[in-house]
């Protein structure tokens, strides 16, 4: 990786918005990826920076990239409970039922780590409740495996 892609990552991790501005004047692809597929918008969503995380999107990165195992951005943020982010990409247009390599969502991740705020502002815009994962596994099955009862009575009512 050079020196300028190091740096957006970088930038991108830490929320570090003002690099970043000076990064997207020099480099037209802020969808490259490092080792494990990661993009600089999956990673500044990942760690919970939502201001770069918009910035990155008003520049142009590709709200649906996906990293090496179909990781995206909106999985991250439901992943690591961020509603502002998640909210800030569901208004982008990210796609709610984007599957990664295991047939898991955001719906789904949300649901699976508790995170409840989550998963209602989810089914609020549209999340599809019947998506399966490769064992055949809703968002809801998930909820009942991890006793989310939160999540089990949100996912019940949207059906």
């Amino acid at each position: 990786m050079d020196v300028i892609t190091t740096a957006l990552f970088s930038a991108a991790r830490q929320g570090n918005v003002p690099v970043l501005q000076e990064i997207f004047a020099q480099m037209e692809n802020l969808d490259v990826q490092d080792e494990r597929g990661y993009t600089p918008l999956i990673i500044a969503s990942y760690n919970g920076q939502l201001e770069a995380t918009e910035a990155l999107l008003n520049a142009g990165a590709n709200i649906n990239a996906a990293d090496l195992s179909g990781n995206t951005a909106l999985m991250g943020a439901s992943f690591k409970g961020y509603p502002d982010i998640a909210q800030l990409l569901i208004q982008r247009g990210a796609n709610l039922n984007t599957q990664h390599g295991n047939g898991g969502t955001a719906l789904m991740f949300a649901a699976m780590f508790g995170r409840n705020d989550l998963v209602k502002l989810l089914l609020d815009n549209g999340a599809d409740t019947t998506v399966q994962d490769t064992r055949g596994l809703t968002a809801l099955d998930l909820s009942y495996q991890q006793r989310n009862d939160a999540a089990v009575d949100l996912l019940q009512v949207a059906q």
